[in-house]
């Protein structure tokens, strides 16, 4: 082989090396905040505080995420980023996607925005990420440690609250299509929602969410039990459902 076939090949080979390194994204090598700073903050809230009027609620384009490690689970997370499905399914605004004619209080869903999914690698280092992120401990840390409630005991009486006491299903969906559509779905919410969260949400919304429209109604602490209880029963399987 010539000296100038080799060097040929020497420059093919070196702009093939410029090409992979120039690929790589400014988030590589494990550093999932920098994923997030770059993919995320411009829907999502990533260092607070939530919003303080009404407008910069409505305007909001994503769940605020600075306090993503006491209100999400890893696991979930990890995988929800690399197959994501709709949970609030009129959008974050309902208000901008509510069909003028037709079904009433449906959501034009063709018009709402998807979001991306995110490869094995970059799902992992971002959920890592967000774990990371929380909120004063005040909010959440007297409810990480609850009495487990069996769940024959919870699904009637946790039903009842949810339905007919507290009205909750005018807003929310127990499973797809039974519900409301103006708030976010809670038939998965035992997978993505801490316990701990689901009971500091559920005592006082406007803790988290000042401008929140979910009203405070002073549940008392024996029925907020029953009602995430009854939340977390709602992702289990018929058969776990069946065994205490």
């Amino acid at each position: 082989m010539s000296c100038s076939q080799l060097f040929f090949r020497f420059l093919i080979l070196f702009a093939g090396l410029l090409t992979c390194f120039s690929a790589v994204p400014a988030y590589a090598g494990h550093d999932g905040m920098a994923l997030l700073k770059q993919q995320c903050v411009t829907c999502h809230n990533l260092s607070g505080p939530a919003p303080r009027t009404l407008a910069a609620l409505i305007a909001r384009k994503g769940p605020d995420l600075f306090y993503a490690g006491d209100k999400y689970r890893r696991r979930w997370m990890e995988t929800w980023l690399q197959h994501p499905t709709r949970i609030r399914p009129a959008g974050m605004a309902y208000s901008a996607y509510i069909k003028s004619k037709g079904e009433a209080g449906s959501a034009g869903a063709p018009a709402l925005p998807m979001h991306p999914a995110l490869n094995v690698a970059d799902a992992a280092d971002a959920a890592e990420a967000l774990m990371q992120l929380k909120a004063s401990t005040l909010r959440i840390n007297r409810f990480l440690h609850q009495p487990k409630v069996g769940i024959s005991e919870v699904l009637p009486r946790g039903g009842m609250l949810f339905k007919h006491v507290y009205s909750c299903q005018i807003c929310h969906q127990i499973a797809p299509g039974v519900g409301g559509t103006s708030a976010p779905e809670l038939y998965s919410a035992g997978r993505r929602l801490t316990q701990a969260f689901i009971r500091s949400y559920i005592r006082s919304p406007q803790l988290w969410d000042p401008k929140i429209w979910m009203p405070s109604r002073h549940i008392s602490e024996e029925n907020i039990e029953k009602l995430a209880s009854y939340l977390a029963a709602l992702s289990m399987s018929p058969q776990e459902a069946h065994h205490d």
